[in-house]
């Protein structure tokens, strides 16, 4: 006969020995699910060292997808670690490592197939369109391209040719070998040795481009040489140094932009850079344009200045973009620049300036605008004039202006200064009064 504490104690008991059997059902399940994952992808190893064709590979990837399907249905119990401070390790993490493996193994065994032979006979024509060859280099590449397409030719039985004698024509002739082998003629398995082949010659195009001689493997003075940069410089006129500085001067006295713009181009030195420069500004010639304007673009003083020397109307709208910099250096010549090329395009950002905050830049503000000659700057000049707070430098600034635009109204502005206080605006009043007569 028992008593409830007996009952009680058996079903206790008996709890107990149910729930350490679940559990260790729970983890024989568990380690039984990793084994047989782990036995499905040794399987797929040893197809995939054992695959030959694209299709071998289609089969292995499909097993693949099916393994990291299941694997992402199934629920594994993370097992606690002993020591508080490690992670659970989670038994799923090695296999989708494996999988990742696989995946990576199969791609590596794909191909190569036609467009691989695109792809790289794409960037073979690009480095071909992209360097500057020297004399010495373009013949070396117009061999190797001829090389190139030789041998596309022995292996696709179509002829390519190079249109013409230009790296362009080259480049070109190169891309329509890589396009064809991408046109679908080309199988992965029935016609590997010929897309391989197709990849060997690419990389010995490549070689061959990599041997030739390039612009850049050239010293500075060598590229110079070659450009018959020195040619001009003899014994008699051979009087500076660095002779770099003779040629620009020499140069500059034979009205060629072209020597100064190389020397600009390839000689960095601050001393060289300046007298390009300089040269230019005193020659002002459009053919400069173009360079000087891309170091006016990153606010370069004696740039804006040569601008204004060359004074072409595209040349504004870089420039207006420095009248209110707040660096008054800048602005300065960039006003100057402005009122030389006289496009009344800069007119009102100009007439903007005449409330800066510097004397200075407000009255070489007003000198600009009195270049330019817009009859709407008559009123903003005059009303610099009239202001008697105003400096002196300014009001004779805007004086000049008025007179230098000489409509009947800019001169009567002006003429109405004749006893200023300022012998400046005297000046200019007078002139405006003669002109009037």
């Amino acid at each position: 006969m028992s008593n409830g504490d007996d009952e009680r104690a058996d079903d206790t008991d008996n709890g107990a020995s149910g729930n350490g059997a679940d559990t260790e059902s729970g983890a024989e399940s568990d380690a039984a699910d990793v084994g047989a994952f782990e036995s499905r992808l040794d399987d797929a190893e040893s197809a995939l060292e054992n695959a030959e064709t694209e299709a071998d590979l289609d089969s292995i990837e499909a097993t693949v997808d099916d393994i990291e399907a299941d694997l992402e249905d199934t629920e594994f119990s993370v097992v606690e670690p002993e020591d508080e401070d490690e992670e659970p390790e989670d038994p799923a993490e090695p296999l989708e490592d494996r999988i990742g493996d696989l995946r990576d193994g199969i791609e590596d065994q794909r191909g190569p197939y036609g467009e691989d032979v695109a792809d790289a006979a794409g960037d073979a024509a690009g480095t071909i369109r992209g360097t500057r060859w020297t004399r010495d280099g373009e013949p070396a590449v117009a061999e190797a391209v001829e090389t190139y397409l030789g041998a596309a030719e022995a292996e696709l039985d179509t002829e390519f040719g190079v249109e013409g004698d230009d790296d362009d024509s080259r480049a070109d002739a190169v891309e329509s070998v890589g396009e064809t082998a991408a046109d679908g003629r080309l199988d992965a398995d029935e016609d590997a040795d010929i897309i391989a082949a197709l990849l060997e010659a690419v990389d010995t195009l490549e070689a061959a481009l990599e041997d030739a001689e390039e612009w850049s493997d050239l010293e500075v003075a060598e590229q110079l040489e070659r450009e018959g940069f020195y040619d001009r410089m003899h014994s008699e006129n051979r009087k500076d140094f660095p002779p770099e500085l003779g040629v620009v001067r020499i140069a500059e006295a034979e009205n060629d932009p072209e020597r100064i713009l190389m020397a600009l181009e390839n000689l960095d030195s601050d001393f060289m850079q300046e007298n390009c420069l300089d040269a230019l500004r005193r020659l002002g010639s459009e053919e400069a344009l173009e360079p000087v304007e891309a170091l006016a673009q990153r606010r370069d003083v004696p740039a804006i200045e040569v601008l204004g020397k060359i004074a072409d109307e595209s040349a504004v709208e870089t420039l207006v973009d420095f009248v209110d910099s707040g660096n008054p250096p800048l602005q300065k010549a960039t006003l100057r620049a402005l009122g030389e090329i006289g496009s009344e395009e800069a007119s009102q950002p100009i007439a903007n300036v005449l409330a800066d905050s510097d004397p200075a830049v407000r009255s070489v503000a007003a000198r600009a605008l009195g270049l330019i000659g817009d009859t709407r700057a008559i009123e903003p000049l005059s009303d610099r004039l009239d202001d008697e707070g105003e400096a002196d430098e300014v009001r004779a600034s805007a004086a000049w202006a008025l007179v230098r635009i000489g409509t009947k109204r800019a001169l009567e502005s002006a003429a109405a200064h004749d006893d200023d206080r300022d012998y400046g605006v005297q000046l200019e009043a007078q002139k405006a009064t003669d002109a009037t007569v």
